[in-house]
């Protein structure tokens, strides 16, 4: 680990703080949707098959999910700020070994090594967050993150595709490179420790065992975040069906990959925005309703559109928009009752939380969209049937919690 020690860290305010985490949370999809528009160029420069391709996808998420357990925990034992810093030099090297990848069998292997560490922004960042501020003003912090981290998914896959049309696949990798080396310098002068030691928690495996059971005998906590990632898997099997989906129904190349990211990217970010404005006006319960409302017409009219119509620009994307929309009011209400249900050992919450949310992603890269991708119909009642579980998680879990 790092030494939290070995530089003079000043505070942040809440903008350049909002900054730093939304910079660490872009790993994500920097890492999954950049090279998305490459797909068929990585497997002619590598002799792979489309399958094999996918599964760069799928083993990066099962590795997210599997080190998104551990580092909560890891930060709530050794400190916010070192475990940042250490993951944040191993995903580098990790990027740097995909550009240099010369069979798709050691792509693999680096895309596990992106996958055990891409994930510790995203969990560690919320801890960050909920250590500094409560109730409203971190719901604020939380959606003002989630407004600057939307540009990510926006410019990755633009930026992927005009890479790789100029280009070649690696050079996507080295983008991605430079930028973990410019965020791992940010962070090691900026970031500030946000856990005193005296707060934090052993790390043996009794006391380990005993805060993971904590959390994942809790009825309320597998609802409350359940209703994060099935919100997500609708979102998210339109985007790793992208690769078929956009050429196959829509006649689009990789470089027009935008008609796909840019009302989805859009959706989140003026969705957080309202998130933003609303935070302490509305109680989060009906805050979270109305964006089910956004959600569930947005998912059903993309199913009646389907089933009446043809594929179509702009009308195969445009709900979207409104999904997305919903899913940023629903996310921050829903993210801070997970984290307070064990306010001791947050940032392990937030691990659980996170790994819930990558392996239903998982399942949904490696199995769901493969499978539903050959039909926008079957896309769009997959979608509507992840944020119909979502709801009912939801209502269920209010009734939990009044018995």
């Amino acid at each position: 680990m790092l030494p939290a020690a070995s530089v003079d860290v000043s505070p942040l305010s809440a903008v350049p703080l909002a900054v730093m985490l939304a910079g660490l949370s872009m790993l994500g999809p920097f890492s999954i949707d950049t090279y998305l528009p490459a797909f068929p160029n990585i497997e002619a420069s590598l002799n792979a098959s489309p399958i094999e391709v996918q599964q760069t996808l799928t083993v990066y998420m099962l590795a997210f999910a599997g080190m998104v357990l551990w580092h909560g925990a890891l930060a709530d034992a050794f400190g916010r700020r070192n475990v940042i810093l250490a993951s944040l030099v191993l995903f580098a090297v990790a990027t740097l070994g995909c550009a240099a990848s010369h069979s798709v069998h050691y792509l693999w292997v680096f895309r596990i090594l992106q996958g055990v560490s891409a994930g510790a922004g995203v969990v560690v960042g919320r801890a960050i967050i909920r250590d500094l501020y409560s109730g409203a003003p971190a719901a604020r912090l939380l959606s003002l993150v989630t407004m600057i981290f939307s540009i990510a998914p926006a410019i990755a896959p633009i930026l992927g595709g005009w890479i790789v049309k100029l280009t070649n696949w690696r050079a996507i990798f080295l983008v991605v490179f430079a930028y973990t080396v410019v965020l791992l310098w940010f962070c090691f002068k900026r970031l500030p420790e946000t856990l005193p030691a005296p707060k934090r928690q052993a790390f043996d495996p009794r006391h380990l065992a005993r805060n993971y059971g904590d959390i994942f005998r809790s009825p309320l906590f597998h609802m409350k975040s359940g209703v994060i990632a099935f919100n997500f898997a609708g979102l998210f099997l339109f985007i790793t069906a992208a690769p078929v989906m956009l050429p196959e129904h829509l006649h689009l190349g990789p470089d027009q990959f935008g008609w796909l990211f840019i009302p989805t990217v859009s959706g989140i970010f003026l969705g957080a925005l309202a998130a933003n404005r609303i935070a302490g006006k509305l109680a989060f319960a009906r805050q979270i309703m109305i964006g089910f409302c956004f959600l569930i017409g947005a998912a059903a009219a993309n199913v009646g559109y389907h089933f009446c119509f043809p594929p179509a620009l702009p009308w195969s994307v445009a709900p979207l928009f409104f999904y997305t929309f919903g899913m940023s009011l629903v996310a921050p209400g829903a993210t801070l009752l997970t984290l307070d249900l064990f306010p001791r050992i947050r940032a392990t919450v937030a691990s659980c939380q996170s790994f819930a949310v990558t392996l239903l992603g998982a399942l949904v890269a490696g199995v769901i969209a493969p499978f539903l991708s050959h039909s926008m119909l079957w896309l769009a009642c997959g979608q509507l049937a992840f944020t119909g579980g979502a709801l009912t998680l939801w209502l269920t879990s209010r009734l939990y919690k009044n018995r």
